[in-house]
């Protein structure tokens, strides 16, 4: 039986935690929350929807799950896919099995849930969102051949792969070094298109300017980082 975990970063999303817990398949053997310094009631909405809720009091995306990678490594015994979702109820979590079939089908390494134009909501993403994932896969395209059209969080990875990609960025750029250490590391990788809607609450990063800048500044950083390698 494949055992699959399910690392959700969660920051003030007391309003829609349970929603995306509840959502997720019951071929999901645990999901973990982790409490990204939450000062709503994140971690009793969590808890009560059954997941195992963590703390992690760094702010930061990357924090968030290489907190929850830190608690799967300390278990005896290790799954062999990690799905990373947000906790804003912008994906479907129902999708995860949609998400982690060609790692079970056909063995890939990585699969990226891709939030194609035609199913998404109408201002489920922001125009800076738009631009930033257009032209951070373009340059990824260009310096190194990717067919990535996404950098979308809803995305599983075989765990060894992920293992091996000695992730470390602690913010925003999680989703890119993901996806270039794949490339570098030649892993087998594919786009599956997801459904996206209007998240519940604010978004930290999307919703405000400086958060938006600071993600594309990070984003573009490992970028330029890795062409140069």
């Amino acid at each position: 039986m494949t055992l699959i975990k399910v690392i959700i970063p969660a920051y003030n999303e007391a309003d829609s935690i349970a929603h995306v817990i509840h959502d997720i398949p019951d071929i999901v053997d645990e999901v973990i929350v982790v409490n990204n310094n939450s000062t709503d009631d994140t971690v009793k909405n969590a808890e009560n929807a059954g997941a195992t809720v963590l703390t992690e009091n760094q702010k930061g995306y990357g924090y968030a799950c290489l907190k929850g990678m830190e608690h799967i490594a300390s278990q005896s015994q290790k799954p062999d896919i990690i799905v990373f979702i947000d906790g804003d109820y912008s994906d479907y979590p129902e999708e995860l099995t949609k998400v982690v079939a060609p790692i079970l089908e056909d063995n890939r390494d990585m699969v990226i849930g891709a939030r194609v134009a035609e199913l998404r909501a109408k201002g489920s993403m922001t125009p800076q969102q738009v631009f930033g994932n257009w032209l951070a896969t373009t340059l990824m395209k260009l310096f190194f051949g990717a067919k990535f059209t996404d950098l979308g969080p809803f995305r599983a990875i075989k765990y060894d792969a992920l293992l091996s990609l000695n992730m470390e960025d602690k913010t925003y750029g999680w989703t890119v070094e993901m996806q270039l250490k794949a490339l570098k590391k030649k892993l087998s990788y594919i786009e599956v298109p997801v459904r996206y809607k209007q998240r519940i609450g604010v978004s930290k990063v999307s919703g405000t300017v400086k958060g938006t800048i600071f993600a594309g500044v990070k984003i573009l950083g490992w970028i330029f980082k890795y062409s140069l390698k």
